[in-house]
């Protein structure tokens, strides 16, 4: 749900929307919110609506090493860690986005639980300061990243200083709720489904992080 909307996102919205019976609870609570509220919007607008809100703040960005590197040196070595997660358990990253482009850590993690959620927690901080921005833009969005947030351990944080106290002191390590991983690695990469859809239009400058 996080990726840009095309043609066909309407059959994408249908297709979360029945599959969310089948996962009763608070995640299944926060998407059935924002399919609610993005179920009867055009494409074109929501497609408007998802440049701003992803593509002109970096508060905002999908971009997970953001919210730990910004744009520093070492961010080029927490991309290349989110590549070797990927390619140790059998995944070739596609190489036309960045390998820590959030609905690919989610197809990961759903794919992989064990290693696909340790490494989500890994991020937590970033995945609350998003959540954050998103609920200070009043975007439905927000919901997806609720329904994220209360799949991994420990209770989130309730505003921007406690997500940011977070980030300096680490996310919770209690593995209660954490999916086993006892799948064994494929014994050859395999591509994983790129969740991402070219913009119709080119990105307009970034504005200042607000």
């Amino acid at each position: 749900m996080l990726i840009h909307p095309d043609d066909r996102w309407p059959d994408r919205i249908r297709l979360v929307t029945d599959c969310l019976a089948a996962v009763p609870g608070p995640a299944e609570r926060s998407l059935r919110r924002c399919c609610d509220a993005l179920a009867g919007v055009p494409v074109l607008d929501l497609s408007a609506r998802y440049i701003v809100t992803f593509d002109r703040s970096r508060r905002r960005t999908l971009h997970l090493t953001y919210y730990t590197d910004g744009d520093t040196r070492r961010r080029g070595q927490s991309l290349l860690t989110w590549q070797d997660l990927y390619r140790t358990h059998g995944w070739r990253p596609p190489a036309d986005e960045l390998p820590d482009f959030l609905p690919l850590a989610l197809e990961f993690a759903a794919r992989c639980p064990g290693p696909g959620v340790r490494a989500l927690q890994e991020h937590r901080a970033g995945l609350e300061l998003l959540r954050l921005a998103l609920d200070d833009h009043r975007s439905p969005y927000v919901h997806v990243l609720e329904a994220v947030c209360h799949t991994l351990p420990g209770a989130s944080p309730a505003d921007r200083a406690a997500a940011l106290r977070l980030a300096r002191t680490g996310p919770p390590t209690e593995t209660v709720g954490l999916l086993p991983f006892t799948g064994q690695a494929p014994p050859g990469p395999v591509d994983l489904p790129l969740p991402h859809v070219p913009h119709p239009h080119p990105p307009q400058p970034t504005e200042a992080a607000r």
